[in-house]
């Protein structure tokens, strides 16, 4: 296996075991993560498994994880109404 990086092709992540959650939707609209020697994370985009990769710690993870939980992303999966109120994003399809 190459060293592990930022970019580098799934496919070259052979033993990696992906999960995603259980609450995906049938589209297949979500991420995966497997667990990497020496305390790294990759992520991938579910629908693209040979693709791209990112390369975490587990502390950068368990950060994320943890901000999400707070709401601190929330505004991301909102837009502006005209009248300035923010309102869900379409789904996708």
């Amino acid at each position: 296996m190459s060293p592990l990086h930022n970019g580098m092709p799934a496919g070259d992540l052979p033993d990696a075991h992906w999960h995603k959650s259980p609450a995906s939707s049938p589209q297949g609209n979500c991420v995966e993560l497997a667990a990497l020697p020496g305390e790294q994370i990759a992520m991938r985009n579910s629908r693209h498994p040979d693709g791209p990769v990112l390369i975490f710690t587990k502390a950068q993870v368990k950060g994320l994880i943890e901000a999400m939980k707070h709401g601190s992303f929330d505004h991301l999966l909102f837009r502006p109404h005209a009248d300035g109120a923010p309102r869900p994003d379409p789904p996708d399809g």
